[in-house]
């Protein structure tokens, strides 16, 4: 398994460790409820180095990022970021993404760590406009800090602006503590938060730095366990679970990123052909349990005693103190399901999300 650049960092807080997308990522570091509420009520501090930052760039950068996204990316100004998603021909998401502009021949586009060669490929695949394309992960560490008391605890350590200047879906190139970073007004956990581009070489330096301030503020470390958790309340979805190459945006509930009145994109026949049918095999919804069972990503959902679909997340929600997950089912569903949780059905309604 490969392992971040700040390994020995999470060996010292104790960490217990999982594989994810290929990689050994901390769980977590003291209790998933804990490491959560302290997201909630104050930060978290996030080493989502396996994240991967692939730079689109030069004569073209513009039109082939357009060509393989779904969302409008000349809606967007120097600074600004984009949450998107790259489709198949047949409407498929090869992988949700988010892109970072530059300037308008200069973008980072960040996919998910299990899909970053298979992004890397598919982007060269396509790029008959002579863009250059470079797969920047291994040297690029990204640190997040999220939470209510993340701008107090990270604006000290920023000398050039205040980052609350700084807009949702924005970012800057400055400096934090004196390592030159991306400062990100994003996150991945429905809170108010910063995700920190630096060069792998200064992650440590960063997260060294970040460390006793983020503690100070009653914060905590955080594992993959809350962020899952996490994502999960603020109504996330999770590439790989909750949609993938067989599932189009509409299916997943993320139509509102397909823009269907741009230039052509791959998939973008597809799309508009199931838009304007409305024909859909599947859609995702948001369920609560009515009693006290903890669905898990692969259980059966049943309406009225028939299979309707699957449960493709779900955990208990430390905030809301009930449990919750996404599942993918029939479009024509009601509300009222049953879950197969080790052979018992259990009751279940569908829900809006997010669930906080």
């Amino acid at each position: 398994m490969i392992r971040t650049p700040l390994y020995a960092v999470h060996k010292s807080l104790k960490a217990k460790f999982t594989e994810f997308g290929g990689w050994e990522m901390p769980l977590q570091y003291s209790s998933i409820v804990k490491e959560h509420l302290a997201v909630r009520k104050s930060a978290g501090l996030f080493d989502l180095s396996h994240m991967g930052e692939i730079d689109v760039k030069g004569k073209g950068a513009n039109e082939l990022v357009q060509k393989l996204t779904t969302n409008d990316v000349n809606r967007l100004s120097d600074g600004q970021v984009q949450y998107t998603l790259l489709c198949n021909e047949s409407g498929g998401i090869v992988d949700d993404i988010v892109i970072y502009r530059h300037t308008d021949n200069e973008y980072t586009l960040v996919v998910n760590a299990a899909n970053i060669e298979k992004d890397f490929t598919w982007i060269k695949k396509h790029n008959s406009l002579g863009a250059d394309v470079i797969d920047d992960s291994e040297n690029t560490t990204l640190i997040a800090l999220q939470g209510p008391k993340s701008m107090d605890i990270l604006n000290p350590f920023v000398s050039d602006l205040d980052v609350s200047d700084i807009s949702f879906f924005r970012f800057v190139v400055g400096e934090v503590a004196g390592i030159p970073a991306a400062i990100s007004r994003t996150g991945y956990t429905g809170e108010i938060g910063f995700e920190l581009y630096v060069d792998a070489n200064r992650s440590e330096d960063l997260w060294n730095t970040l460390y006793p301030a983020m503690i100070a503020a009653e914060g905590l470390p955080v594992g993959l366990g809350a962020r899952d958790t996490l994502r999960l309340e603020a109504g996330l979805r999770l590439y790989g679970m909750d949609m993938d190459d067989d599932t189009t945006p509409f299916e997943a509930g993320l139509g509102r990123f397909v823009k269907l009145d741009t230039d052509d994109f791959i998939g973008k026949d597809a799309l508009l052909t199931q838009k304007e049918t409305g024909n859909l095999k599947k859609k995702l919804v948001g369920f609560q349990m009515l009693d006290r069972a903890v669905a898990r990503c692969g259980y059966t959902v049943y309406q009225k005693g028939n299979p309707i679909g699957e449960v493709t997340s779900g955990a208990p929600s430390p905030s809301l103190k009930c449990n919750i997950g996404f599942a993918s089912i029939l479009p024509a569903a009601g509300k009222n399901i049953e879950i197969d949780i080790r052979g018992k059905l259990h009751p279940a309604k569908i829900v809006k999300v997010p669930f906080i």
